[in-house]
């Protein structure tokens, strides 16, 4: 297990959110934390700890007026750890290179591949053509429906047709270097795992996977490794003491690494 931090920014700046609150209207979201730091200062702080891997999501669309602001904020953060931090939000095959070139070990997609419900193998392709299988990291994000965990797009909004399985996995990472999956549903509480999931995903561990969604307790980092299989990477958010959560940054390093 590894420990991958995470640099959300939503309308200009560093936030925790309620995944499941987050509307394109209006740019709305229901905030557990806002950071008077800038994503710099956490972009410096992963990178004097050496962790790798960690991510910065964008959580505004193009088209958002705040979008160009939060923007900004991302490739300050990339160009302060060049090569230490992946980005997503937004993402095609036209723009990825661009947030290669500014300094992001991988480019983060989910929406561009996952269109009309259905994935689209042309598009997945396209990506993997751009900028090549080893900076790609797919985003499979999901929530529970019917007893079965449904991959969801434009900003965990739309439920797709493809459900998160052995199968799926198998499938996709011929096309990617790692996968990010957030438990939608719980995430941003800090409330416990989405375990059912989590014994899904440890028992492939073929590529790197990371796990996020619900830690909110040293309890739930000690499941989620048991559960796992230790083959899971873990990110935590609004339960860490950096996004004023209960749960100690340097602690949870040197839980993650003994």
């Amino acid at each position: 297990m590894e420990f991958r931090p995470c640099i959300d920014i939503h309308n200009g700046k560093v936030k925790q959110i309620i995944g499941g609150s987050l509307k394109d209207a209006g740019d709305q979201a229901t905030e557990n934390y806002v950071a008077e730091q800038d994503a710099v200062y956490f972009a410096k702080l992963y990178q004097k700890e050496g962790i790798k891997g960690g991510h910065i999501i964008l959580l505004n669309p193009a088209s958002s007026t705040y979008y160009k602001e939060t923007r900004a904020q991302a490739e300050l953060a990339l160009g302060a750890y060049p090569g230490g931090l992946q980005i997503g939000g937004g993402i095609t095959a036209e723009n990825a290179k661009e947030f290669l070139d500014a300094g992001a070990s991988h480019v983060i997609v989910t929406s561009y591949v996952f269109r009309e419900g259905k994935i689209n193998y042309e598009n997945l392709a396209r990506l993997k053509d751009a900028v090549g299988r080893e900076h790609l990291v797919l985003d499979l994000s999901c929530r529970k429906k019917d007893d079965f965990y449904y991959i969801v797009t434009d900003r965990w909004q739309k439920f797709t047709d493809e459900k998160v399985s052995i199968t799926l996995l198998d499938e996709l990472s011929s096309y990617c270097d790692e996968f990010l999956i957030h438990a939608v549903d719980v995430e941003g509480k800090a409330k416990g795992i989405e375990e059912e999931l989590v014994r899904l995903l440890g028992e492939w561990g073929k590529i790197p996977v990371t796990y996020a969604g619900g830690v909110g307790s040293f309890e739930d980092l000690r499941e989620l490794k048991e559960l796992g299989k230790d083959r899971l990477n873990v990110t935590i958010g609004s339960a860490l003491d950096l996004f004023g959560g209960p749960m100690a940054y340097e602690k949870v390093l040197h839980y993650i690494r003994a």
